[in-house]
């Protein structure tokens, strides 16, 4: 499927898109679905309103779930379970430490049986995984928004005819 905002990149594990409206962040996070499988682990940068709980909705989609997607901001884990595989939503932008996410018992759901998308990963850089996928949105202007990408340790190489 030919994607018009996607610009030049080399492929979802490191490269670069721009979409122009919330509506095509979600479309660009229900492509990158279909290439997730359980166990992944997706690191989504951004300041507040980059657009990572709109990435995290098209994610989710992609994988069929069915619930209203919510930011897990005060709750630090939504757990849905309605798709392809389980979907493990957190937001550590409330936490203190790893420490806290260790004594929730939190560190199970990362590298499980479903994928987890960790918003505001800088919270505790400890518990992040050494293979992942870290999503960086960046806002420009009030739309649009620049989307980059980039493996880390061993996790594989998104090709972008499939996204």
């Amino acid at each position: 499927m030919d994607i018009p905002y996607l610009q030049d990149y080399e492929c979802m594990g490191n490269g670069m898109a721009v979409t122009r409206s919330a509506a095509e962040t979600r479309s660009l996070g229900e492509k990158l679905a279909g290439q997730l499988k359980p166990g992944d682990v997706v690191l989504l940068e951004g300041e507040l309103g980059a657009g990572k709980s709109e990435l995290a909705r098209g994610i989710a989609r992609g994988l069929g779930v069915t619930e209203t997607i919510t930011s897990p901001s005060f709750t630090i884990l939504n757990v849905y379970e309605s798709g392809r595989c389980p979907l493990y939503h957190f937001d550590w932008y409330r936490l203190e430490s790893e420490d806290e996410l260790y004594e929730l018992g939190m560190d199970e759901y990362l590298g499980g049986d479903g994928i987890a998308l960790v918003e505001w990963p800088g919270r505790c850089p400890e518990a992040v995984p050494e293979d992942c996928l870290l999503i960086r949105l960046d806002a420009e202007g009030e739309t649009t928004r620049r989307i980059t990408s980039e493996s880390k340790g061993a996790f594989r190489k998104i090709i972008p005819n499939e996204v």
